[in-house]
């Protein structure tokens, strides 16, 4: 692989990338310091990954710091099908218990407000992560994690679910993934609790 091709763009790999804030660093194939770089110089529709070769631009900020622009994809799209892989099996996971919230309102075994409130709170989350999505890509204040884990417990966790897929957002991070699983199932245990109080 040469550094530079016909055009003058560079060469490298993606080595170090954090999805939370939407920044990362391009190794040059040429060697040399590492190029900073930004998820808005990266296409849309596939998430940057640690491993992916590039190709760039090499440009300079305001501040006179090197950064990489017009950045491109080099070879197939196997990180683009994992990334709609895991968006599907997210929406899989929500549409079904969604589904079986419904099944039991028309079966009257819950009340409607309780899928009611499901949904809402789904919604909410939907609009809690895009939002620290966003201000994370561009340094502005964030959403307190407790928070995220908050409305996970009380019963926002399948739009949560989804919402980690859509923006790409604490999809990896740690102890983050293993505290907002354990929001999951404590609200399941709880639901199965509130279920089985329910007069008959």
């Amino acid at each position: 692989m040469t550094s530079e091709d016909a055009a003058g763009r560079q060469r490298g790999v993606l080595g170090d990338w954090n999805d939370d804030r939407g920044f990362g660093f391009i190794t040059p194939a040429s060697g040399g310091s590492r190029v900073f770089a930004h998820v808005n110089a990266f296409p849309r529709g596939r998430r940057p990954v640690p491993g992916n070769e590039v190709t760039y631009v090499q440009v300079r900020d305001v501040r006179d710091r090197t950064r990489a622009a017009e950045v491109r994809y080099v070879g197939g799209a196997s990180a683009s099908r994992s990334v709609g892989k895991g968006t599907w099996s997210a929406v899989a996971i929500a549409a079904a218990f969604f589904v079986l919230l419904t099944t039991l309102l028309l079966l009257d075994e819950v009340p409607v407000w309780l899928v009611g409130i499901y949904g809402l709170l789904s919604a909410v989350a939907v609009v809690m992560y895009g939002s620290d999505k966003s201000a994370a890509t561009v340094g502005k204040w964030r959403t307190p994690e407790s928070s995220l884990h908050t409305i996970a417990l009380l019963g926002g966790w399948p739009g949560a679910l989804v919402a980690q897929q859509v923006f790409r957002h604490k999809t990896s991070k740690q102890p983050f993934r293993s505290i907002f699983w354990v929001t999951v199932l404590a609200n399941c245990v709880a639901l199965g609790w509130f279920f089985l109080r329910l007069p008959q």
